[in-house]
């Protein structure tokens, strides 16, 4: 008796989940999961106890309607971005899901790399921290994205004014003091290009923080890294973060003053295998981006956003984690692709 012919195996995508930075941030982002979520609040808590009374601080201003310190202060929205980031990461494995990779904007690499193992949870608390202190020294400035490419954006840039990040085809981040990066948003709106304020007081990966290089690599010294134990793929290298980098406080020190390719970073991950792309933060700006890449829009790799693109209420929160979680661990959207009909993940 003949057998059956064997069905085709379905294709298998591996999860990479990615994690946003400066800019990302806003009022009460996953505030609806907070003492809902037991292993987001243990992550959250683990992040911010570690702060005393600064932690406890920046706790109270993220849940109140109200803030006491507004969330674009470095003191604000350098521990709670990080915490989110670290506890919506923490979350996604919680439910089983192995991410193959990870990938980070800004200071989302800082958090991939606490999940890798290349830094302790303890360390890379204090690491931010004691940035945030050493920021206080740079120049008061900004940041702002414009949907250009940065070929578009020559002559236009104002002395001390740089591309801070690129993220897509028409996604470009500017960097610099503040006159001169107010200069450049008039002349840009005077170009009839569009662009937007992102929620930060500081001028991150520009030559405007320089300064801070020495005393970071110093201190990113005293502390004991190790190789990743997950692969990390770097939006300052746009490729696999090699063992030795991992391990060079100088690498990570000069983040800040460094360009990110999330663009060309996302081609690579894409380029390296069928992926299920996870945004692991608040926002949905990295999952946006992803949306539009051609291996996305070819159905070759699925996007899914874990958190509200803005503040909705408590029960957004919890609607598109549960609908997130529902794609990954029925496994749906690993081997087929396919994501729930009613959704708000997509």
């Amino acid at each position: 008796m003949t057998s059956p012919p064997s069905r085709p195996s379905r294709p298998s995508r591996s999860v990479v989940l990615m994690f946003p930075g400066t800019g990302a941030q806003h009022p009460r982002m996953a505030a609806g999961l907070y003492g809902h979520e037991p292993v987001f609040t243990e992550s959250v808590d683990a992040v911010l106890d570690r702060l005393g009374a600064e932690g406890a601080a920046a706790r109270r201003d993220w849940l109140a309607e109200h803030p006491t310190v507004p969330l674009d202060a470095d003191s604000r929205s350098a521990p709670l971005l990080f915490a989110v980031d670290y506890a919506m990461g923490r979350l996604v494995e919680s439910w089983g899901v192995r991410p193959a990779a990870y990938l980070g904007h800004s200071m989302g690499e800082f958090v991939a790399a606490v999940l890798a193992g290349v830094f302790r949870l303890e360390d890379a608390v204090r690491l931010l921290w004691e940035r945030v202190l050493l920021q206080r020294r740079s120049p008061a400035g900004g940041m702002i994205a414009v949907a250009a490419a940065p070929g578009r954006l020559t002559g236009l840039l104002e002395d001390g004014v740089v591309i801070g990040a690129v993220n897509g085809p028409r996604n470009t981040v500017l960097s610099g003091p503040g006159a001169p990066l107010d200069a450049t948003g008039r002349r840009l709106t005077a170009h009839g290009l569009t662009w937007r304020r992102l929620a930060t007081r500081t001028p991150y990966h520009s030559p405007a923080l320089s300064s801070l290089v020495s005393p970071t690599e110093a201190l990113i010294a005293r502390f004991p890294g190790r190789p990743p134990r997950t692969t990390i793929y770097s939006a300052h290298t746009t490729r696999p973060l090699l063992p030795a980098e991992a391990l060079s406080p100088r690498f990570w020190a000069l983040q800040p003053t460094a360009p990110v390719l999330f663009g060309q970073t996302l081609d690579r991950v894409v380029a390296d295998g069928d992926r299920v792309l996870v945004e692991a933060g608040p926002a949905q700006s990295l999952a946006t981006t992803a949306r539009a890449h051609p291996a996305v829009r070819a159905g070759r790799s699925t996007v899914i956003a874990t958190l509200p693109p803005r503040a909705a209420g408590p029960r957004a929160d919890r609607d598109h984690v549960r609908a997130a979680r529902e794609a990954l661990v029925s496994g749906e959207a690993i081997h087929s692709g396919r994501l729930p009909v009613a959704r708000p993940v997509s």
